[in-house]
């Protein structure tokens, strides 16, 4: 091998291995990647960053910005409360979602699908008297194969697209992808559903369900001549902070205040309702001269005020939230927010809240008023748990959406105008028609997604530029089998399904696609088979919670641990390989 061919491997070696390590996030990985190639050479500094003008990268960033439009519209609200029937049976709740799910996400983001429908399935596997979890992980599994089946259903397939262009001169059409992923997603979706009460851990106590605020909650009175009369919420909390307990409100002259200020000084007469879970609190009490009250229904109502309500809501990858505790983020002061207790991976906890790192998959228990609270969730990129009233923003924007967007498809499919273009007008028209307003256009874009790829697409060129792809490829056929094209693809198609387990899908996509290409060229053969089995490869995350957002998104809701997947997603994957092998091989043929 060449040096410059070295070179580029060592570096996407290196990048693989910080992608599964998850130290550092995927796109920073990629960007020192990106610049890694330029100081060596291998990337034109001049070329360094013309892959995020990339058709694909412009893709999927309108692609973003129309999914968000078509949660805020209210057009998917009206859809799902259409298909669910309060009488539905279990098996009849999970396919209908499952299968409204996977038909969302061949036209809008995979994670954005599931977050719409999170709200409804863990209300519908209450009314059922189903395990969330049994429900969640089917719904996060059919997100992902519907993906498959569009072109604009995931990233994967748009890289896939773009790679495809550079190799013969055009790329895969709108539903080029749909023959092979119609028949995956199929087959997946019905094992899915037939599955899931096998093998799914069967956790009652999932969202909803997990925690008892009232166990948590304690009154203390603050008598006449108690060390704490004068002492601040701040020093108060000091002295609780052995007990593992934080003032959530304050009664005070029949005035009930949530989320007071820490500079609040206290009175004689003042009811602190307290957040513990101690045997330590009646010492830490006794420390402050304050007198625990016989009757504790006055906090609960204190909770519960006209204006004040709890509410779960669970931590997306990728926000802000994600490494801050509540005493760095300041939510009570900021945000007039009461943190009560957090569940990770089934196991639910207060204690120590305040220094608590928060991880993606956490669902919080807050308190709040419900316009603070929705402008905490939206601000903070947090899924609420709980069953949204069916949104009217307005009628005309629900078909408006669904309208534009059906002519973007449209336009694609016929070959009227290209993806990027058509995708982009669309985008600009929500904006237009105010459905997606302004200040909010730029919040729609999952921007680690965009550089990620803008910094991977000039990285794989270099892959390909030094003889690099090819070199792996004669390795890979000489390993599985020369001169028997079918292993080869099969071979393929596993390393893509391995390595998307642990690495970003779009990752994934990118650094396979060259080898999909050179593969096909030393081989002589069409690259289209290769090209698809690394699509659908790159959209088979089912082992492991990391490997796709979606199975992040449900781990604290459904009380699920990292091991749990493979139960489910092994066997996925297995049906995956044994249908799509054949439909690749018959719609694609070598």
């Amino acid at each position: 091998m060449t040096a410059p061919q070295v070179m580029i491997l060592a570096i996407i070696a290196v990048a693989m291995g910080l992608f599964l390590w998850g130290r550092w996030r995927h796109d920073l990985v990629a960007v020192a990647a990106l610049i890694a190639c330029v100081l060596v050479g291998l990337v034109p500094a001049e070329a360094a960053f013309t892959g995020f003008g990339h058709p694909a990268v412009i893709t999927v960033a309108a692609v973003l910005v129309l999914s968000h439009g078509l949660a805020a519209s209210g057009a998917i609200d009206r859809v799902v409360r259409r298909v669910l029937h309060e009488g539905a049976g279990a098996w009849s709740i999970i396919l209908t979602l499952c299968a409204l799910t996977a038909f969302m996400s061949a036209f809008m983001n995979n994670i954005g699908a599931l977050a719409l429908m999170m709200p409804a399935a863990l209300a519908a596997a209450r009314r059922a008297e189903v395990a969330p979890g049994q429900i969640l992980m089917p719904l996060s599994f059919a997100s992902i194969l519907g993906g498959m089946t569009t072109l604009i259903g995931t990233p994967p397939n748009l890289i896939v697209a773009g790679f495809r262009a550079s190799a013969t001169g055009t790329p895969f059409g709108m539903f080029d992808f749909a023959p092979v992923g119609v028949a995956v997603a199929g087959a997946g979706v019905l094992l899915v559903v037939l599955g899931s009460r096998f093998l799914v851990p069967n956790r009652p106590r999932g969202a909803g369900q997990n925690f008892d605020i009232g166990a948590y909650l304690t009154e203390a009175r603050v008598p006449a001549k108690a060390r704490a009369v004068g002492m601040t919420l701040k020093e108060v909390e000091e002295t609780l902070a052995a007990a593992e307990a934080q003032v959530v409100g304050l009664v005070r002259d029949n005035a009930r205040i949530p989320a007071p200020q820490n500079w609040r000084s206290l009175r004689e007469d003042d009811i602190l309702v307290i957040e513990a879970d101690s045997k330590n609190l009646p010492q830490a009490l006794a420390k402050l001269g304050l007198t625990l009250e016989e009757d504790k229904r006055t906090g609960v109502r204190a909770l519960e005020a006209e204006h004040t309500v709890m509410a779960e809501v669970v931590v997306r990858p990728g926000s802000p939230l994600i490494g801050r505790t509540a005493q760095h983020l300041k939510l009570r002061s900021r945000h007039a927010i009461n943190l009560l207790a957090i569940s990770r991976q089934g196991r639910r906890s207060i204690s120590r809240l305040r220094q608590t790192r928060l991880a993606p998959g956490d669902v919080l228990l807050l308190q709040g008023t419900p316009e603070t609270l929705a402008d905490f969730s939206a601000h903070f990129d947090c899924v609420p748990l709980a069953e949204r009233a069916l949104r009217f923003p307005a009628k005309r924007d629900a078909w408006l959406a669904t309208g534009i967007m059906a002519a973007a498809v449209g336009a694609t499919a016929l070959g009227i105008l290209p993806v990027e273009i058509a995708f982009t007008l669309a985008a600009l028209a929500y904006v237009l028609a105010s459905i997606v307003p302004t200040r909010e256009l730029y919040g729609a874009v999952e921007w680690p997604v965009i550089v990620l790829l803008g910094a991977l697409i000039p990285v794989a060129g270099a892959v390909a530029s030094t003889g690099a792809a090819d070199a792996v490829a004669r390795g890979m056929m000489g390993l599985i089998g020369e001169g028997s094209p079918v292993l080869v693809l099969v071979g393929l198609m596993v390393m893509t399904m391995c390595l998307t387990d642990f690495m970003n899908n779009a990752a994934t996509a990118t650094v396979m696609c060259p080898i999909a290409i050179g593969i096909a060229g030393v081989m002589g053969a069409n690259p289209d088979p290769f090209l698809m089995a690394v699509a659908i490869g790159s959209s088979c995350a089912f082992l492991t919670p990391i490997g796709h957002q979606n199975n992040t998104l449900i781990l604290g809701p459904g009380g699920f641990r990292f091991g749990d997947y493979w139960r489910l997603g092994l066997p996925l994957e297995i049906v995956v390989l044994c249908v799509g092998i054949p439909m690749i091989l018959v719609v694609w043929p070598l």
